[in-house]
């Protein structure tokens, strides 16, 4: 009799409190292991004896390990993880502006506060009330200064000349060669952690599906995840399929939006005409099958807000078969055209060492050398039935980040055709027991910028007492200001592009 395989539908979970003198010592190990950090918050614990607590989510083989540290809320600084995981730093800077926790270390500008509430003010605490409001003040960000013979400064944003999110980005340059380029985020900061904390558990994925909209399903189903294991619930294997199915299509829809802006980019408006067309096309038959063209609600506590009918689901592999065969088409075109592989190869290059000190991850990872892919390496279900075959490059350039795309892509297709034709039969949702209060989860799912992370606390009533989104963009926007390094400013919109990292995502 062959043994029944167990089957995982969260990442398995090691918790462990640590002292402060293995705070550092701790990551570093973990680190050497080969760990990536994926997540670090805090929480204001002052109501149940814990002062503040400090939270690290470290990416392992096959787990997800979180290490959490009491704070004295009397002194609250803590040791910096920065020289260890250098994304560590807009993290840290975050978390005193939010709880004024401060990391021991050389950077205490504030990060999201842009004087939008009074320096000794920290809104995540408990005692500050969400609906609390302070007059504008001045903010006077010291950037850092590149001085010499020839250097210029060239500030772009945060307005900015098209329809996308604020950011500023502070050109040094000599000519039109870029020697360093400082980010400063932020400009679109919404309180969404504080929003959760007045949120019902069964309700706050709706909030979870908006922080970053182009991400939307894979932030609802890393809460429902979060949520679902906090209940001790096993979701159907049917809506499990269906999950992975959105996702797949969400991953598809970013992919063929940003190929098309990619060929633009680079004076090849076909590309555009091309690629914008077919993203069309997919959303209408989001429309048909779930209900919206981007479906933020689709994904629900216990499953999906519906089931897809016979014709719904041949229309999605009908769409998947034909989406292929131009897909690879337009790869053609774009490896063939001379004008574009100019402007593409070479251009933004993140060298495969480089990306593993700053700990790249996702999709500019996997191009820089870095395979790492939750579908395959965490392998919860249903992916761990599929064979997931990951994407990869070792140039690190704008073509490697455009080949990933094409191979995911496909990749994409296949696997949402593959799981429409193996769709178990059964219910599409059950519903969830109560959550017990005062644990933690976390919901981690391989969104198509990279790993989306849901660290989720449970309160009393049914309440969200703590619930902590991270996007992969935290990771990947320290980066972008070393891809830019010896290239010329007209080729920065085109390496951006290449990346297309969240703003939302990392602003909250």
């Amino acid at each position: 009799m062959t043994p029944t395989r167990s089957r995982h539908a969260a990442p398995p979970l090691a918790l462990e409190r640590v002292v402060r003198s293995h705070w550092t010592l701790g990551a570093r190990s973990l680190r050497d292991a080969g760990a990536s950090l994926m997540a670090l918050w805090g929480s204001d614990a002052r109501d149940t004896g814990d002062g503040f607590l400090l939270r690290a989510a470290f990416l392992q083989a096959d787990r997800i390990s979180v290490r959490e540290l009491a704070v004295d809320p009397e002194d609250p600084r803590v040791p910096s993880l920065a020289e260890i995981y250098p994304a560590a730093a807009r993290m840290e800077r975050a978390n005193f502006d939010l709880l004024g926790i401060r990391a021991e270390g050389d950077d205490a500008r504030p990060w999201l506060r842009h004087g939008a509430w009074p320096a000794g003010v920290h809104p995540l605490c408990r005692d500050v009330a969400a609906d609390s409001r302070w007059p504008a003040q001045t903010d006077d960000y010291p950037f850092v200064r590149v001085d010499g013979d020839g250097v210029h400064e060239i500030p772009v944003g945060p307005v900015h000349a098209g329809i996308i999110e604020p950011g500023h980005f502070r050109f040094s340059v000599v000519g039109e060669k870029v020697l360093r380029l400082e980010e400063r985020l932020g400009y679109v900061h919404k309180g969404i952690e504080k929003r959760f904390e007045a949120m019902s558990l069964h309700e706050a994925h709706r909030l979870a599906a908006r922080i970053s909209g182009d991400s939307a399903a894979a932030y609802a189903w890393a809460y429902c995840m979060a949520l679902e294991q906090l209940a001790g619930a096993t979701v159907p294997p049917r809506s499990l399929q269906l999950r992975a199915v959105l996702l797949e299509r969400e991953r598809v829809a970013n992919h063929l939006g940003d190929l098309g802006a990619l060929g633009n980019d680079a004076g090849f408006g076909f590309g555009l005409t091309q690629f914008s067309k077919l993203k069309e096309q997919l959303l209408r038959v989001n429309a048909a099958a779930f209900g919206a063209r981007y479906p933020m609600d689709w994904i629900v506590p216990g499953g999906v807000a519906a089931d897809v009918d016979r014709s719904a689901i041949e229309q999605l592999i009908e769409q998947h078969d034909a989406l292929a065969d131009e897909v690879r088409e337009l790869h053609a075109i774009y490896d063939e055209h001379a004008g574009v592989q100019d402007r593409f190869v070479s251009t933004g290059r993140v060298s495969p060492e480089l990306a593993a000190r700053l700990d790249l991850a996702g999709l500019a990872a996997r191009a820089s050398g870095r395979g790492q892919d939750l579908r395959r390496d965490l392998a919860l279900a249903p992916y761990d039935d599929l064979d997931v075959q990951v994407a990869g490059s070792r140039l690190g350039d704008v073509a490697a980040r455009v080949a990933v795309r094409f191979d995911e892509l496909l990749e994409s297709l296949r696997l949402g055709t593959r799981l429409l034709h193996e769709l178990a039969q059964g219910p599409v949702s059950t519903t969830l027991p109560p959550a017990a209060a005062g644990r933690l989860a976390i919901g981690a799912v391989e969104g198509w910028r990279g790993p989306v992370l849901i660290a989720l606390e449970a309160g009393t009533d049914g309440r969200v007492r703590r619930c902590h989104p991270q996007d992969p963009s935290w990771r990947n926007w320290p980066a972008l200001e070393h891809a830019i390094i010896g290239n010329i400013v007209p080729d920065f919109p085109l390496i951006n592009k290449s990346f297309n990292l969240s703003y939302s995502g990392a602003d909250l």
